[in-house]
């Protein structure tokens, strides 16, 4: 049986859903004051739109960005596997080597 198609093709990019928001969010701060003036909106009030709609869709773009740092780099903190406070593997990970009282010179 023939495996089911899809969409994408088999070597393509996986799909940044952020990146897809941002498009959107683009496209309607193009569309809707071409809307607005369209439908007897005044220039000006169409222009205020547009611009708090870049406003909002930067800083929403900052977030999803932001969120999608944290949530890489702990799922790379699960992969990795956490050693502890300070990352060490146990007591003979030191950089020196530990003495004890038989081995140290004596005067």
């Amino acid at each position: 049986m023939p495996a089911p198609r899809t969409h994408e093709p088999p070597d393509a990019p996986p799909q940044d859903a952020a990146s897809d928001v941002v498009r959107w969010a683009a496209f309607s701060c193009v569309l809707v004051p071409v809307v607005l003036v369209g439908y007897g909106g005044s220039l000006a009030g169409a222009t205020g739109a547009a611009l708090g709609l870049v406003a909002v869709t930067g800083v929403c773009r900052l977030l999803l960005r932001q969120s999608e740092r944290g949530a890489a780099r702990l799922l790379a903190e699960q992969n990795n596997g956490h050693r502890g406070r300070h990352g060490r593997t146990g007591v003979g990970a030191h950089r020196g080597t530990r003495q004890s009282a038989d081995s140290a010179p004596l005067d």
